[in-house]
């Protein structure tokens, strides 16, 4: 099998949902992938060239009245096959995370403790946050589950994100008291 980079994969999986222009596309990452997958807006259109190029994808005009012609993506049976083997492969290697609060507190000696106190909080905030955009998400993709075969998988990968969400805003209360404490 001839490996691809993520990116094209994450493109291959998204055709298989009713996003097939460059534009849905990049709607569907922002609303969704882009909570745990960054692929930006100048990586979509290369990729869909490759795919189109290796036959995994067929592109055709699409025009409407009023609108200007786009292109519109559709899988080939080799783009799926591609796709279902790479879905089927183990994972190569574990994810890995860059976290610029645990590089500044790696280093904290050499910080004020108000800033690390104000630090800590401020990230806490914006966890709680996105938790809050988790569960409004949750809300959205639960008013369309009878509708949509796709999700209880987008609900599985959204309580991963919940759960660890929840498990950072934990760890902050946890790391604030430790600070403050002496």
């Amino acid at each position: 099998m001839k490996r691809y980079n993520d990116t094209t994969y994450a493109i291959l999986g998204i055709l298989t949902t009713d996003c097939n222009s460059g534009y849905a596309i990049k709607q569907f990452i922002d609303r969704s992938l882009n909570h745990f997958w960054k692929i930006s807006y100048g990586q979509i259109y290369p990729t869909l060239k490759l795919i189109v190029q290796e036959e995994l994808a067929e592109v055709r005009a699409s025009s409407s009245p009023g609108k200007p012609e786009k292109n519109e993506y559709r899988l080939t049976e080799k783009g799926s096959q591609t796709l279902r083997e790479w879905l089927e492969a183990p994972v190569a290697q574990l994810p890995h995370e860059r976290n610029e609060i645990l590089l500044k507190l790696f280093f904290g000696r050499y910080q004020s403790q108000e800033n690390k106190v104000l630090l800590l909080q401020n990230y806490r905030q914006e966890l709680e946050q996105r938790y809050q955009t988790y569960v409004t998400i949750e809300q959205g993709i639960m008013a369309h589950a009878n509708q949509d075969e796709d999700s209880i998988y987008w609900l599985i990968t959204l309580d991963y994100g919940k759960r660890t969400t929840q498990a950072a805003i934990d760890w902050c209360a946890f790391t604030l008291e430790k600070l403050t404490m002496g």
